[in-house]
């Protein structure tokens, strides 16, 4: 008995050692042997006829081992993840190409070879950041190690500024961020510009979390805090809607043209098809002209028939002024709101008409994302709809404040300044003013606010680009990007609770090669064994 089973021994690991390399290095690459097992015991393991074509999960370890399981696991998670980015981008595709263009006219695209495919190079992009960022960690830990030893002694005494810069404890994460040049991967258009922009928010974001952390902002005042980014992004944003559109977010424009019901004047019902009528961004340039032409007096044409009432640069615009109301004065209220001389009563009205919409709007949305926390709502109904409504009453309040404001303050300024003082900056302080509303959402309000801020970055760079304010440099956004990423890895190497998102804490996790696991709900002796099982 014990003759044949000593023999068969052998002739299985013999067999094992037969497998061809080239299926060895496949299995190794596609799953490891915990994720085998536990595939065998729920799924292969209930077919007989797979479970007879199938390794059992010790001798499926025995064939895949030999070899650094470190780097198969690193080449495992990028190639996971550029098969699940691929599939999300071609499914993207296809959504918006069958069922959100369904009845428009779509042009002909031309074919692109598929090296040259934005979707093959955000995949590789994406899972060669991972990959790399993982290898070059190991790497860096490994040669942070190597000399620290007794035997680099004389290395370190002959280089100390290399060998304290390379021992330092902030090495790995700084070199493992090398591998955010692999951002260049992809092509540099509005993508790779939005991402950039994110990381280095964010990176900024937690920058300020480490520093309150350490009690830099411990006696700070109580108005204090993230919506004071809001009255300077809403100043930029509508800077730039009004003279630069080109540089504004499309979405965003959209949103304020169809919730400014009394100040945007759209076609009456009733008017003749053949006579233009001018549009939303035909009465937004006409805004922006009058603000260059310093802010002209209104004449009414029902008083002066025979006088030409508008300059010949904004005569597009005569449908609208011509029947204004002739007790107006000043030409931009007379195109603002031409039915009602009193800006103060088109500022009330404004409310009355955008308030219920903006508000309907709001709790749909926030009563879909309160699915998640149904539990709260059937162990305390009242308070969890009461939490709610204050909480779509605040938002409501914060948008349409906002933009009313933004819109009557261009009214306010017309009273209260000379026609030449600040004609056109006084669109960035009626941004600035509608912006204050952000204040009422000053508790709940953080993500939105650092969103705003994110798209007055973007607008503002591509506003001074166009206006020759600043001259970018090749594959900058590339470079900001590997600084932001190294400004992350540091803060949270440093400061895991700086992080302020338990999703972004477990991202990076596994971008180091750690796992899905949170390092600030773990204590320091869990962190330091997590942080040598993922070096090993």
């Amino acid at each position: 008995m014990s003759s044949s089973s000593s023999a068969s021994q052998p002739s299985s690991s013999g067999k094992a050692e037969r497998i061809d390399p080239v299926l060895r290095n496949a299995l190794r690459y596609t799953i490891s042997p915990r994720e085998y097992e536990l595939l065998h015991q729920y799924l292969l393991s209930r077919a007989p006829a797979v479970r007879k074509r199938t390794l059992p999960p010790k001798k499926y370890d025995v064939i895949v081992k030999g070899g650094d399981d470190y780097n198969a696991a690193a080449i495992r998670a990028s190639l996971r993840l550029a098969v699940v980015t691929f599939s999300g981008l071609k499914a993207w595709d296809l959504v918006s190409s069958k069922l959100l263009a369904r009845g428009t006219a779509q042009k002909p695209q031309r074919r692109l070879p598929v090296w040259r495919s934005p979707n093959v190079r955000l995949t590789c992009s994406l899972s060669l950041i991972l990959l790399f960022h993982r290898l070059l960690r190991r790497f860096f830990t490994r040669l942070r190690e190597s000399l620290l030893t007794p035997d680099a002694k004389a290395f370190r005494r002959r280089n100390p500024r290399v060998s304290r810069s390379l021992t330092s404890r902030l090495a790995p994460a700084i070199g493992s961020s090398l591998a955010g040049f692999f951002l260049a991967v992809y092509p540099g258009d509005q993508l790779r510009i939005t991402i950039t922009i994110y990381i280095f928010t964010r990176a900024l974001e937690f920058c300020y979390n480490y520093l309150e952390e350490l009690g830099y902002f411990k006696n700070r005042p109580v108005w204090f805090g993230s919506w004071m980014l809001m009255p300077v992004a809403c100043g930029q944003l509508l800077h730039a809607f009004v003279f630069d559109r080109d540089c504004f977010p499309t979405a965003y424009g959209k949103f304020i043209l169809s919730n400014s019901p009394e100040y945007i004047q759209k076609r009456p019902e009733g008017y003749p098809k053949g006579l233009a009528w001018p549009g939303t961004f035909d009465i937004v340039d006409s805004l922006a002209q009058i603000s260059k032409v310093r802010w002209p007096p209104f004449t009414s044409p029902i008083l002066f028939p025979e006088v030409s009432t508008l300059p010949k640069s904004l005569t597009a615009i005569a449908p609208i002024t011509s029947p204004a109301h002739p007790a107006i004065k000043n030409l931009s209220c007379a195109l603002l709101h031409p039915n009602d001389p009193s800006c103060i009563r088109t500022y009330v009205s404004y409310w009355i008409r955008a308030f219920p919409k903006v508000t309907r709007f709001f709790t749909i949305i926030f009563a879909a994302l309160s699915i998640t926390k149904y539990k709260a709502f059937m162990d305390s109904p009242i308070s969890a709809v009461n939490n709610l409504a204050k909480r779509v009453l605040r938002m409501s309040l914060f948008i349409c404040g906002s933009i009313g404001t933004s819109w009557g303050s261009i009214c306010l300024f017309q009273n209260i300044f000379p026609r030449n003082l600040l004609a056109t900056q006084r669109w960035f302080l009626g941004g600035f003013l509608g912006g204050m509303w952000a204040f009422l959402e000053r508790k709940n309000g953080r993500g939105n606010f650092l969103y705003s801020a994110r798209m007055s970055i973007d607008s503002l760079w591509k506003v001074g680009v166009k206006r020759g304010w600043w001259r970018g440099i090749k594959n900058g956004d590339v470079l900001l990007f590997t600084l932001s990423l190294a400004t992350v890895n540091i803060l949270y190497e440093l400061s895991p609770k700086s992080v302020n998102s338990g999703v972004a804490r477990k991202g990076l996790g596994v971008l180091r090669g750690e796992g899905w696991v949170d390092r600030a709900a773990l204590s320091r002796e869990e962190r330091g064994e997590k942080r040598r099982a993922g070096d090993e």
